[in-house]
Order: C-alpha cells, then structure tokens, then sequence
C-alpha cells in the first residue's frame, strides 16, 4: 500500500532514484543493470543495490541474459507487472472513464459511461461506483490493488476535500463539498489520490507516452484549462488553480461575457462551436447536423459535430476551423508567455481531427513570437478520452515508484 501521497512534496533522494530507475526499467525493460546506469546517469554498483532490492521485494524479476561483446553475459531485468495493480477514474467532457491496469500499465479492464450533464455531489458518487464496478469486473484481489487515481475537472485543495468548478459564461461557480478522497477510500478502503484533469493528462502525456525528456508542455484540456509542466514537473501555483484558463466576474452579464469568450473570457468545453453550430442553422444554414440531430437545430450536439466534420460538411468544416483558430490565439498567447516545446490538444475537442488541429497551428504560427512558434510542436492527445484516467493511473505509478 502506498503510505503517503502528497502532490508537490520535495521527494528525498532515495525517493528519486526509486523513481529514475523504475522508469527506466518499465519503458525500456528487459534492460541490462549497465544500460540502467547509462541512461539514468547512476554509477553502477547503487543500480545494482536498488536493483537487487526490487528484485527481493518482487517488484522486478530477472529475465534472459542479454548478448555480451565479451566476458560475462550481463542479465536482463523487467518490471513485475503483476506486482500490484492501480484504478484511474476521469471525467471527460462527454463521459467518464474508469480503467485497472497493471504496473506496466496495461489495461486490464476498462469502463465507459456517459457523464450526467451536471457538476455536483452526485458526479463523485458515480465515479466511485464506477471504480467499484472496475474492482468487480477485473477479478483482482483487492490486497494487490495498490492506490486508486481520481482525476476530475476543477480547483481541488491540497488533500483532495472540496472541489469548486468554475463555471462558463458568467454562471456561478459550484463548490462542492463532500470530500473526494474520503468518498473513494471508505467506500473501497484503498488509498486514493485526486487531481485537476488536466494537471493529470498532461503527466499521462508526459510520463506514459512522449520522450523522457521533455521538460517543458502545454495540455489544453478542451479549452477551458491548461495541465502545464515545468522543468518536468507539474505546475500548480500556490492554491491549485494555476491552469485555470480564462477570467470572469459574477458583476458581468452574459453578452459581456460572451464578447470576451474569443479573448480572455472564459469559454465553454466545446468552444463554443456547437452554440454556433445550432445558431447557424437555425438561421437557415444547410448542413447534415441538422438530419443527425432529427431535425431540430436545439438537438445538435458536440458528436453530431464531429461526425459532420469526418463526413466533410462544409458548414461543420467552417465552424470548426474558426474555433481551431480562435483557440489557437489563446494558445499562442500561453506560448509566448511560457514558450514550451510540446502542446497537446486534448480533452474531447481533439475529436474534431486535422480541421482543428490546423486552425490551432495556424493561429500560433500568426500571432506567437517566432522564437516560440518556431520551436512548439502542436499535436493531439496521444489518449484521446483515456488521457484522464491513464494520467492519474500514472501519478499514482509515481508514487509507487517513489516510496519502492
């Protein structure tokens, strides 16, 4: 079991090699003790001490010997994934998704259901259910799951109690304050560790798919909040909200605040894009979204958008080309101001494919210093609507790792 976790703790330097090794071994086992020292910059002989303890506590076996140049043929070593598994529930735009993977992090069983159209006590509630239902389904005895992740939209305090949504558009924000964490771990009696959606997608970016050195990315989390990492570690700010993109003001009424959604307002998950798709052709614009939602333009939805991108729609194309573009100067703007070297698109928005992808790039490429836009790479969610919870699956293999 995990005895500790802490988001922003100064991890110790046992805690840190724990931590370089293990990932060594998961992304590049079966790996020779030699090559672990290579790449994790580690004299040899504390490799082989950490190595070895692993070993004893099962969390690493030994495999094949691996060809020699000469000499004694040095022995190959690889993650136990059967050491321990880990739950990560995320909630997307358009549903959750709950998945039990190993320590590899291969899923094992996976869980998808749509979101209720709300935020409130009753999303927590059903996140949790969902990480039972996963438990039940997997068949894994519950003494090897090791830590549950929570990954969930908004500003969380430091020991996951509360969270507040901001709202778009002017609304008022939603605190809610049933404890998260408290309402994962009585019910499931497993450690349990929360964060902000996209502070979790972009670590599942950074820590399960892309190079290991990157230090410096962007997640843009469908347009409403940003997962930044900085010197490869998670950026948060003082309170937690650091990310929260956009600003808004309960004395504003709601034209003010749409005037400003394509500046510093804050924006819906969506863009906007499928308001104006319903507009558009409720003002007469022929388009198959209007067939795709039965006729009725108030019943078009983000997915009937995507599907009349995929199918070339000219209207669909229009309107998600200028979203792609208006997000594009948002980013643009956070490129400049923190000039990483990744951005990722992610958070359901990405669905919408190359259309959106290109007016992003477009946008950036205009209106960012060339400096900054020459040396960003733009590309969607490796995850796609997995991202939250394989995110905080990570974070939680993080921990594992740390205190091995």
């Amino acid at each position: 079991m995990i005895k500790q976790m802490l988001k922003d703790r100064i991890l110790t330097d046992k805690e840190r090699k724990n931590l370089s090794i293990l990932e060594v071994i998961r992304k590049n086992g079966p790996i020779s003790r030699t090559d672990i020292s290579k790449i994790t910059e580690l004299n040899i002989v504390t490799v082989s001490n950490y190595v070895n303890h692993y070993i004893k506590k099962g969390l690493v076996i030994e495999g094949e010997l691996d060809e020699s140049t000469g000499g004694r043929k040095p022995v190959l070593v690889e993650l136990n994934p059967k050491a321990g598994y880990i739950v990560g529930v995320g909630l997307n735009m358009l549903n959750m998704v709950g998945v039990l993977v190993d320590l590899e992090i291969n899923v094992i069983t996976e869980v998808k259901q749509e979101r209720i159209p709300e935020n409130s006590e009753m999303v927590i509630n059903k996140m949790v259910d969902m990480a039972a239902e996963i438990i039940e389904k997997s068949g894994i005895e519950k003494d090897k799951l090791v830590g549950v992740g929570v990954g969930i939209p908004g500003i969380i305090d430091e020991r996951g109690r509360t969270i507040r949504w901001p709202q778009s558009l002017g609304e008022k924000d939603i605190s809610v304050c049933l404890s998260i964490k408290d309402s994962f771990e009585k019910r499931l009696n497993i450690p349990t560790f929360v964060e902000n959606d996209a502070n979790a997608a972009v670590l599942g970016e950074k820590w399960l798919g892309l190079d290991r050195d990157v230090r410096h990315m962007m997640y843009m989390f469908s347009g409403v909040g940003v997962g930044i990492i900085i010197n490869g570690e998670i950026y948060r700010g003082v309170s937690g909200a650091a990310g929260e993109l956009g600003i808004s003001s309960f004395k504003a009424d709601k034209k003010e605040i749409l005037d400003m959604t394509y500046g510093l307002g804050r924006w819906e998950m969506d863009l906007g894009m499928t308001r104006e798709a319903q507009e558009k052709v409720a003002a007469g614009r022929g388009s198959m979204m209007k067939d795709l939602a039965g006729g009725n333009p108030k019943n078009i939805g983000f997915r009937h958008l995507v599907q009349a991108v995929k199918e070339k729609d000219p209207l669909a194309i229009e309107i998600v080309e200028q979203g792609g573009y208006a997000l594009g100067k948002k980013i643009a703007f956070m490129v400049n101001f923190l000039n990483p070297e990744i951005v990722v698109i992610g958070g359901g928005i990405e669905d919408c494919g190359a259309t959106l992808l290109d007016g992003i790039k477009n946008a950036v490429k205009e209106w960012s210093v060339e400096e900054a836009a020459t040396h960003v790479k733009i590309i969607p969610s490796a995850f796609g609507e997995n991202a939250v919870a394989l995110g905080v699956v990570g974070l939680v293999a993080r921990e594992v790792f740390a205190q091995a």
